[in-house]
């Protein structure tokens, strides 16, 4: 897997433009969505939630899409990312491939393109493999009789076992590496996927004789194979795994991911279960939002994972002695992720795979939500129940369940911390002012910790000021819940000078100056960090100008497909607010129409600009008087006061538009 952090840079902006040249939204959208034409606009199913009324948005002259329902809405980009789960350069890479547009990358050091090369040679690699197995499943006589009757067996039809590209490799020693040499796979390259192995110092085949499970990153390429034996014997084990690679990094996957995302994403919950078969089988049934950990305990990366569809995680399990230790592994780190987690206990000699076919996926679905359990009150009950009448393991239990709560440490998820101490002081028999006060003391020794760790990777001091990013994060989560309400009234005339910015920065400010309406408003006599007071804007302008001093003059599309999505959602909110034109007093005093168009934007920038700077001078204005009100010597005064007249003179031709263009 790349990370991110190698990738950002890699798409050449000269590919990054000819992608954004070529954006259909409707047509992206559309690939997802059935869009009907609706006026100027187009209207759907929102992807994002069950609804059975259209309330789905997509907007071709804004390049954006809306849901009404759900407060969805963004960008093509966005879209991509969001519906498949993509990063910012993996939505990038899937639209150049929809649009044939041949990535360039800027120049990266020898290590990371012979990183990338060798990841490309493997995704290649198990991408021939796993349509070698396929084949040898359904064409070879050994795969029909072999395989293919042990997947019938299991209750798998052909459309499942094609969905999810079963395979089976041949019972000899080298058929697939012969046939993948001949077609010049890297012997190399085929040993690191862990489908070939050495012996006697020739190449074999290591999955002979086995069924082949394919394990799919998110956007279905092939990461990795499990191979399961059909022959019972003790000297081979029953599953082999492929091992750990440049692409495949068993702790950051989970079985079946790709085929649930989108069931995942509209139920808002993701069934856990334990193997490969389980989660086919309840696919199979109708059962779509589930994956597999793969028999091993929970990771770290793998609840993370889960959390990129939703919060809500319900593990499944065998219901018995290992099957209930099974599931309390990962609780800590489920909690400590923010995630809601239910557990279910199958009856005794039960899987989800023998108990989906026996009942039926309606009654299966039925015995999911009867029987769920909250993961820290199961917790508590098991252990209340190996603790007896021992005091000591009674006490050592008290820690453990205070040390499971402070990790709810969350802002959102305070109710929720407060009900578990509730509830377990209950059951606990104790005090609950004393297991918040304890839970309080593991919170406090975490949080010292952490700072602990920080100042060790830190030493220069912090500054104590909110950085540019959590403030555009702060702006974008308020977006999320209530666009509407983001701005102030005065906020509002400092959105229309980004909206002018990005409609109009290239074009000329007047007929006889080769000046741009950008030029105009970075040359203002007040520079934007005084006149604006909104931390979004001001970081939306300081984009600008960083782009603008580079040479460029930047233009919508350039901020509405930027790579920081929160700022691309807030950029899609400015220029979708119907209410971002100026106040009816305001063009009252200018004696203006804020209409856009060829002949209006060059009044809309010096209006909206004088307004800033009246703005400015009024508040100049205030300081100046609350200063003068101080004041006993009389040449301090008498400064003031000419300032003051000053200051009102300006205001007096901005109020009447006579503000003046001043060019540094």
């Amino acid at each position: 897997m790349f990370a991110d952090v190698f990738v950002k840079n890699v798409i050449s902006q000269n590919t990054i433009q000819q992608i954004l040249s070529r954006i259909d939204i409707v047509e992206i959208v559309g690939s997802f969505v059935k869009l009907k034409k609706r006026g100027a606009n187009y209207l759907g199913n929102c992807p994002f939630h069950n609804e059975k009324t259209p309330s789905f948005t997509v907007s071709p002259s804004k390049e954006i899409y809306k849901c009404f329902g759900c407060g969805a809405s963004g960008n093509a980009i966005s879209f991509v990312m969001e519906h498949e789960k993509y990063s910012y350069v993996e939505a990038l890479r899937w639209l150049a491939q929809k649009y044939q547009i041949e990535v360039e990358e800027t120049e990266v050091s020898p290590e990371l393109r012979q990183y990338q090369q060798l990841a490309d040679s493997l995704y290649i690699i198990n991408g021939f493999a796993k349509e070698y197995f396929t084949d040898t499943l359904f064409q070879s006589e050994e795969g029909q009789n072999v395989g293919l009757s042990y997947f019938e067996e299991r209750g798998f039809t052909e459309e499942t076992i094609r969905k999810f590209q079963l395979g089976y490799c041949l019972n000899t020693r080298d058929s697939f590496v012969k046939t993948a040499t001949a077609k010049g796979y890297n012997l190399e390259y085929l040993q690191k996927t862990g489908l070939v192995t050495i012996r006697n110092e020739q190449p074999a085949d290591n999955y002979r004789g086995r069924v082949i499970f394919p394990i799919h990153n998110q956007s279905g390429k092939v990461l990795g194979f499990g191979a399961r034996i059909l022959v019972k014997t003790d000297k081979a084990p029953k599953y082999i795994n492929s091992p750990e690679n440049e692409i495949y990094i068993k702790s950051r996957v989970l079985y079946g991911t790709y085929f649930a995302r989108h069931a995942i994403d509209k139920l808002n919950e993701c069934l856990l279960v334990e193997g490969y078969t389980d989660v086919i089988s309840l696919h199979q049934a109708g059962v779509e939002n589930v994956v597999a950990s793969s028999g091993t305990s929970l990771t770290q990366d793998q609840l993370r994972l889960v959390k990129k569809y939703t919060n809500n995680l319900t593990i499944i399990y065998d219901g018995d002695a290992a099957g209930i230790k099974a599931a309390l592994r990962g609780l800590d780190m489920a909690i400590e992720e923010g995630l809601n987690v239910k557990l279910v206990l199958l009856p005794e000699k039960e899987d989800p795979d023998s108990y989906v076919q026996r009942i039926g996926a309606n009654a299966f679905r039925e015995f999911i939500e009867e029987n769920k359990k909250d993961f820290v009150l199961f917790k508590l009950e098991i252990s209340l129940r190996d603790a007896g009448n021992d005091n000591v393991k009674k006490s050592q239990l008290v820690n453990e369940i205070a040390e499971t709560i402070s990790k709810i440490d969350k802002a959102e998820d305070f109710t929720r911390q407060q009900d578990y101490i509730r509830q377990c002081s209950q059951l606990l028999k104790i005090d609950e002012q004393g297991l918040i006060t304890l839970v309080n003391k593991y919170i406090r020794e975490r949080l010292v910790k952490r700072e602990q760790q920080y100042n060790k990777n830190n030493p220069t001091p912090a500054d104590d000021a909110l950085s540019d990013e959590a403030i555009a994060a702060m702006e974008a989560a308020e977006a999320a819940y209530g666009g509407e309400n983001l701005f102030n009234p005065d906020e509002k005339q400092e959105r229309e000078l980004v909206k002018i910015l990005l409609r109009f920065g290239d074009r000329p400010f007047s007929e006889e100056s080769q000046n741009t309406v950008a030029d105009y408003v970075f040359h203002l006599p007040y520079d934007f960090e005084s006149l604006v007071d909104s931390d979004l804007v001001k970081r939306i302008l300081r984009e600008y100008k960083r782009i603008y001093d580079e040479g460029t003059v930047p233009d919508k599309k350039m901020f509405l497909y930027h790579e920081d999505q929160d700022l691309a959602k807030s950029i899609a909110l400015i220029i979708e607010d119907k209410e971002a034109d100026l106040s009816i007093n305001w063009k009252e005093r200018f004696e203006i129409d804020t209409v856009y168009g060829d002949v209006a934007y060059l009044k809309d920038t010096i209006s909206t600009s004088n307004y800033l700077i009246l703005r400015k001078i009024k508040k100049m204005i205030m300081e100046n008087q609350q200063e003068a009100a101080n004041l006993s010597d009389m040449e301090e005064l008498k400064r003031c006061m000419e300032l003051h007249q000053h200051l009102k003179q300006l205001e007096k031709e901005l109020t009447q538009g006579l503000g003046t263009v001043i060019f540094k």
